[in-house]
């Protein structure tokens, strides 16, 4: 069961995703919060591998609950998937930055918000590649360069290592990868796995925007 919490500032809109999951059966709501400081305090309690986390709340918002959840090492297992209907806002760069692993628009399809739950819960692909790649070459465009250099842990990275985290940046799931580099689905998911500890990285979303912040794939590149 993917254990899923739900939290919105609108009852209405926490109500009807939470009948939507609840729907499914390989999903459990462990819980609902109308704004960050009650979710942080939910996740805390109940664990939840995912996290459908709205982004401009009152109290506490999206994004400061997304930092306090991807710094505590009590929640370093529940994944946040931000829920917006601001596309490609400034703030949800910050959460995709503060650990956010993922975003869609509030009037995404449900098939395909199910689909990025479960997504999201494996940790095995990006979510939404085209529209994850489209936030961070937006966030690169409208974020000054870091002036400390390449992020740490780039430069212990292999050749091999270095060709994966590229082909990641631009969106390609696992067996994309394997069928691109002609190895084996099992030694793909170890490169990933080894890039994602080498660079202290959360999950895939955040493998996106080292390889950008390094340098390795420009806005707008291949």
């Amino acid at each position: 069961m993917i254990r899923v919490a739900v939290v919105d500032d609108e009852a209405l809109v926490r109500r009807g995703l939470s009948v939507l999951l609840r729907s499914e059966p390989d999903i459990d709501v462990v819980g609902e919060a109308p704004d960050g400081a009650a979710a942080v305090a939910l996740a805390r309690r109940e664990h939840p591998d995912v996290v459908l986390m709205d982004i401009r709340m009152p109290r506490v918002d999206g994004l400061t609950a997304t930092l306090h959840l991807a710094a505590d090492p009590a929640t370093a297992g529940t994944r946040v998937l931000i829920l917006t209907t601001f596309d490609l806002d400034e703030h949800v760069f910050a959460a995709m930055r503060a650990g956010a692993s993922g975003f869609l628009p509030k009037d995404t399809a449900p098939e395909d918000l199910l689909q990025a739950i479960r997504v999201v819960a494996r940790g095995d692909a990006l979510l939404s590649p085209s529209a994850t790649r489209r936030l961070v070459e937006e966030f690169v465009r409208h974020t000054p360069a870091a002036p400390a250099g390449r992020p740490a842990g780039v430069d212990q990275l292999t050749e091999r290592e270095v060709e994966v985290l590229r082909l990641v940046a631009a969106g390609l799931s696992n067996a994309e990868l394997a069928e691109r580099l002609v190895v084996s689905y099992s030694t793909v998911k170890t490169h990933v796995s080894n890039l994602l500890m080498k660079l202290d990285a959360r999950d895939r979303a955040q493998l996106v925007m080292l390889a950008y912040e390094a340098g390795l794939v420009v806005p707008g590149g291949r």
